[in-house]
């Protein structure tokens, strides 16, 4: 399924029953994948913009992540303003049983679903507007630039697949954009002004609502990140998928997806 790539196998993901997914798998359980450093330069190359052999860097860092007044700031400004204001605690918790119980009912393998990211351009991301492949492929280039030794080879693969979960936007799925891309933020405890558009909270139901308003909402004080719900999107999803298909990588990768 990989001719494409030079192949250099590393362990993935171990094999997940149907029993532990509620009778689907949320990816197909792989349990090897490509390894980034020997991918084909040919490869790459077809998936950068101008098909350019490496990374091109065009902006300065202090550029980026501007959602203030970038060239895309009505479409990000958008997209965020409905998050914002329907993503609620219980919406989340909905869709955090229902993928984590029927998955998307879709097999495939990562480079299969790295490719299916040529279909979906993020409308909360006001740096991009090319398809996501060129996006993953780009960050794990730029992390194997920046950590090129192969006891980094977990960091690159994790700049790989780290917005795989964008997947949920695709027609055969249905999520709208709102409910998958953006940045994560808590849910279940107050809204804090430091989330992007911080202002199109006020709109939002659990903004008033007194079980989920206050500084700890729903939580015990000192709980742990691990028992609070996060908003439901890419994100949450992807980390889900190796969590539950026991994914070999380490406890930081799983903290960076």
């Amino acid at each position: 399924k990989c001719s494409m790539l030079e192949v250099n196998w590393v362990t993935f993901a171990g094999t997940a029953s149907s029993a532990d997914l509620g009778g689907r798998q949320l990816y197909h359980p792989c349990s090897s994948l490509v390894r980034l450093r020997n991918m084909s330069s040919d490869v790459v190359a077809s998936f950068l913009p101008d098909g350019a052999s490496e990374v091109q860097y065009t902006k300065d860092k202090a550029d980026f992540r501007n959602y203030a007044d970038s060239k895309l700031q009505d479409r990000v400004s958008r997209t965020y303003e409905v998050q914002h204001t329907q993503m609620t605690y219980t919406y989340a918790q909905e869709k955090l049983k229902h993928f984590t119980t029927h998955g998307i009912n879709m097999e495939m393998t990562i480079w299969e679903a790295c490719e299916m990211l040529n279909a979906i351009v993020d409308e909360s991301d006001p740096d991009v507007d090319t398809p996501q492949i060129h996006h993953l492929l780009q960050t794990a280039e730029a992390i194997r630039r920046a950590y090129p030794g192969e006891e980094w080879d977990w960091f690159h693969l994790t700049g790989l697949i780290h917005d795989l979960g964008k997947l949920l936007a695709l027609p055969q799925v249905g999520l709208p954009q709102w409910a998958v891309v953006g940045d994560t933020f808590p849910v279940g405890c107050k809204f804090v002004e430091e989330n992007v558009f911080s202002e199109f909270f006020a709109a939002n139901p659990d903004n008033s609502d007194p079980r989920y308003n206050t500084v700890n909402g729903v939580y015990e004080p000192g709980c742990g990140l691990d028992k609070v719900t996060m908003s439901w999107g890419h994100d949450e999803y992807m980390y889900q998928v190796c969590l539950r298909n026991k994914a070999t990588l380490p406890v930081q990768a799983l903290y960076m997806i």
